[in-house]
């Protein structure tokens, strides 16, 4: 017979970091511009969309720059975060998010920060987020290779909440993401904060919100929660 302890959470929430709790996309723009600047490649925002957005970094280093070395990789890679931490001392989170946090306090639901960003990335921002109490179960992309879009990192994250894929909901802002969780079976909430709503769609996106206002997705929450456990009046009127 199962235990209490062996048994798996009823429902637990998985967010993607970059693009989805806080919008540091320009961010990752200029540091990624002014590196490559550094080996004489020219970043365009179409290389950014198509190569860089939501995939690692040893992806993105094997298809611009394929005669890396991984040593080499791995410096520019460093180098590359270094400035963006440099240029991200303090982050805002994304619309809503903080409300509803809040809101969801009573409910103590398993969460976890699913992401492709390296560990003093990950650091950094949830840190200037104020969420590294919040989010103590943090999946690395090192954790789980070969990262997104593979379903691995997200099996882990239900796996370290203890959580079946069909009680959970993941959040993500990048068709790579999207596609990660949905290949683990979770059903994915989509964030149009740097891509086009249509290509999350199609990555597999279930709903897609432009931020946590939406009140679609308090009505999501509250369809797995109870009405008493997440009242709408509690939603922001925006």
């Amino acid at each position: 017979m199962l235990s209490a302890d062996s048994l798996p959470n009823s429902f637990g929430l998985l967010f993607d970091l970059d693009g989805t709790l806080t919008e540091t996309n320009p961010l990752h723009y200029r540091a990624w511009e002014l590196v490559l600047a550094e080996v004489g490649y020219d970043l365009t925002p179409t290389i950014y969309e198509q190569i860089i957005s939501g995939r690692t970094n040893a992806q993105i280093v094997v298809d611009l720059l394929p005669s890396y070395s991984v040593a080499e990789g791995a410096a520019l890679s460093d180098r590359k975060e270094a400035l963006f931490r440099q240029l991200a001392p303090d982050l805002e989170p994304v619309l809503g998010l903080p409300l509803l946090l809040k809101a969801l306090e009573p409910c103590n639901l398993p969460m976890a920060v699913v992401t492709n960003a390296p560990k003093d990335n990950a650091i950094h921002m949830l840190t200037a987020l104020g969420l590294r109490e919040r989010f103590a179960t943090v999946v690395l992309a090192e954790e789980a290779p070969p990262g997104k879009p593979d379903p691995a990192p997200y099996r882990l994250g239900l796996e370290r909440l203890n959580l079946l894929a069909s009680g959970a909901i993941a959040f993500e802002d990048s068709p790579p993401g999207v596609r990660s969780a949905v290949a683990a079976g979770i059903f994915t909430v989509g964030l149009s904060t740097t891509h086009a709503p249509e290509e999350l769609t199609q990555a597999g996106a279930s709903l897609v919100i432009e931020n946590f206002t939406d009140r679609r997705l308090w009505q999501l929450l509250r369809s797995r929660l109870g009405d008493e456990a997440l009242p709408l009046s509690a939603a922001p009127t925006v």
